[in-house]
């Protein structure tokens, strides 16, 4: 087959979830088939695996993106993947999967700081109801979901009469930290500050823990969040390094005792996966998703009880050794090759679905090797 992967959510510069996600996608997809790679920039394809032919099309935010399949359709592709729900599917002549990633933004309706307010306005207008979610989904011919906690919520609210596939996130490989190397009472956390993440917790659990304890906050923060946090624990016990770089997220990673998050929602938790791939244990909030990841290897904590993580936090330091090794075995069960065989095997059902939903057989070039 001819398949096009969209990669027009791929980040310029840097990843975030969605452009990670596309990227380690693309760069594992089995070789049965031809790809072509879908941007809006070319800047894009410095972020994405070399040698494959790409195609330009609008960005996703343009405002004829509910029509962008009739330019699709000239492209002659026999099937579209899109590691987003949104992309138009009206006129058609392809087979089209859809990714649902989590359902986060019904429960926190607040979206992402960076979008524009008319995106913002509308984004909010989408989420006060599941129609909008139906119509996108069973607007294609199978849908991607990254973990089995959101296709659970996804047949619980019945978003679609399509096929469901689960293809987990991943985390790229990196080296792992050395079995006798220096560990340090360092805690991290990698995410935004958002209030459903609820770092407040974080911050208040650390003079509960002693004052040789730090928090090493990754992500680029505000000075209003830098300041209220600050607030909250002992003299310089958060170090703020306001968006590390993935070598320093990955150096005090290797040196910390446990990767931390209070998160009273997540969609997945790839910082999560980072941290075990590397044997650095991680205490968590007690929500489906993070059971979903961590299994045993994880501690687990009530997300508004300060005193809750400085407990779990305890308990991985009584058995860190043994944590760090489950660690390392858990990660192991995330890895893009199978995720990247589950899309394209999702794609391949799709193009047969579509086959027979039009009583017509597939053509040579669409017939799974």
């Amino acid at each position: 087959m001819r398949i096009g992967i969209d990669c027009r959510y791929v980040r310029i510069g840097r990843h975030d979830g969605i452009s990670r996600f596309t990227a380690g996608i693309v760069a594992h997809l089995p070789d049965r088939h031809e790809y072509v790679l879908l941007v809006h920039d070319v800047r894009q394809l410095e972020s994405l695996p070399a040698g494959l032919p790409h195609e330009l099309l609008p960005a996703p935010t343009d405002a004829g993106e509910p029509f962008v399949a009739r330019r699709v359709n000239a492209l002659g592709l026999d099937a579209v993947f899109s590691p987003m729900q949104t992309m138009g599917s009206r006129g058609r002549d392809h087979a089209l999967v859809l990714t649902l990633h989590d359902l986060i933004y019904y429960r926190n309706r607040t979206p992402p700081r960076e979008f524009s307010w008319p995106i913002r306005l509308g984004w909010r207008a989408f989420h006060l109801s599941w129609a909008p979610q139906r119509f996108l989904l069973n607007g294609a011919d199978g849908v991607v979901t990254v973990s089995e906690t959101t296709a659970g919520l996804i047949r619980e609210h019945r978003l679609t009469k399509r096929p469901v596939t689960v293809a987990y996130n991943a985390a790229d490989p990196a080296e792992r930290r050395p079995v006798d190397g220096e560990r340090r009472r360092d805690l991290v956390y990698m995410g935004s500050f958002m209030p459903y993440k609820n770092v407040e917790t974080l911050a208040a659990a650390l003079p509960l823990l002693g004052a040789d304890w730090r928090l090493h906050c990754m992500s680029r923060v505000s000075d209003a969040d830098r300041a209220r946090l600050t607030r909250l624990a002992p003299a310089d016990s958060l170090v703020f390094h306001d968006g590390a770089s993935d070598e320093t997220y990955l150096d005090v990673l290797r040196t910390a005792t446990a990767l931390v998050t209070a998160s009273y929602d997540e969609g997945f938790g790839i910082p999560l996966v980072e941290a075990m791939g590397v044997g650095t244990p991680v205490a968590v909030s007690d929500i489906p998703i993070f059971r979903e990841i961590g299994g045993s290897a994880a501690e687990y904590f009530d997300p508004s009880s300060p005193s809750a993580v400085a407990a779990a936090v305890r308990r991985l330091e009584d058995r860190w050794d043994d944590a760090s090794e489950q660690s390392v075995a858990q990660a192991a069960r995330f890895r893009w090759a199978d995720s990247a065989e589950h899309v394209v095997a999702a794609v391949e059902r799709a193009v047969a679905d579509r086959a027979a939903r039009t009583r017509r057989p597939p053509s040579p070039r669409s017939t799974a090797e």
